[in-house]
């Protein structure tokens, strides 16, 4: 199953190290699971976006282990993929820009020569042959039809996929550089949020995390006066104050790290997929590991 991360602490600029390479669930970690390609997304001193992206495992890419160390950013989003649909090339490996946006998904969406019909000219926005790109393709050409309310693009582009095509999943994170954007849909994978605030209780005190099963603990300094907002595909450490989102629950992170959540699907997918429904590639993309 590919893996989602993402972090904001706008509207302060922060290093992402613990999550992606040390925490007991790294990203790094999971790429020992999903080794078909490794994508971060992180925005400079002047919001614009730099994406590192390469079809292979995270535990195997040195670039992205150096990035993670160096790069500070407002918000981040990486993905660790397990191939569905495309060939591992760059152009496949999420994340994807669009609009100064980043956009990752875990999850499959048939019905592509549809969805290929419905984007019509958008459909040459889209640089590979994934489903997860030709989804962002039509969030974006539905935000830009509501004068760039990304929430009301990604209801209208969401709400269309759930009625029309055959779904497994539509997880999925969109970033800017000031806030995040987190869909759950349906129930067939879990999506979870971390909001952390510093209060002066723990204000300079280390931040300590276990790993899940107690066998592994790290201590994270940098991140003990950092109030921020994770967003991951599981819990990444035992912290208690994870939580699973909704289906059918888009969660908004604001630029001040509020968070804001909205049940944008109600009902399940009209053309609901199960493992069984699946090839046999896109069902190993997406058992859990």
């Amino acid at each position: 199953m590919c893996r989602l991360f993402a972090l904001s602490s706008a509207p302060h600029r922060r290093r992402a190290t613990f999550w992606l390479l040390q925490a007991p669930d790294s990203l790094s970690t999971q790429s020992r699971r999903d080794p078909d390609g490794t994508g971060l997304g992180f925005y400079d001193a002047e919001d614009h976006p730099h994406l590192h992206k390469a079809p292979l495992a995270a535990y195997e890419d040195r670039h992205f282990a150096e990035e993670a160390n160096d790069v500070t950013s407002t918000t981040f989003l990486a993905h660790v993929r397990y191939a569905s649909t495309g060939e591992l090339t760059r152009s496949n490996t999420h994340p994807f820009l669009k609009d100064g946006r980043l956009f990752a998904h875990n999850g499959v969406i048939e019905g592509l020569d549809e969805l290929d019909a419905h984007l019509g000219a958008d459909r040459n926005r889209v640089h590979g042959d994934t489903d997860s790109e030709r989804f962002f393709a039509l969030v974006s050409r539905e935000t830009h039809a509501r004068s760039g309310d990304v929430a009301a693009g990604i209801t209208a582009a969401a709400s269309w996929v759930a009625a029309q095509l055959p779904v497994y999943s539509l997880n999925f994170v969109l970033t800017t550089p000031r806030e995040l954007w987190a869909l759950r849909y349906p129930d067939t994978h879990g999506l979870y949020v971390l909001p952390r605030t510093v209060d002066e209780t723990h204000r300079g005190r280390e931040l300590e995390h276990r790993g899940t099963a107690g066998r592994m603990r790290v201590n994270s300094s940098a991140l003990a006066a950092a109030p921020s907002v994770v967003v991951a595909s599981e819990r990444m450490d035992d912290d208690p104050r994870w939580r699973l989102l909704e289906p059918g629950e888009l969660l908004h992170v604001g630029p001040e790290l509020t968070t804001r959540s909205t049940r944008i699907l109600r009902r399940g997918p009209a053309h609901r997929l199960t493992a069984a429904d699946l090839g046999a590639e896109a069902a190993a993309s997406q058992a859990a590991g």
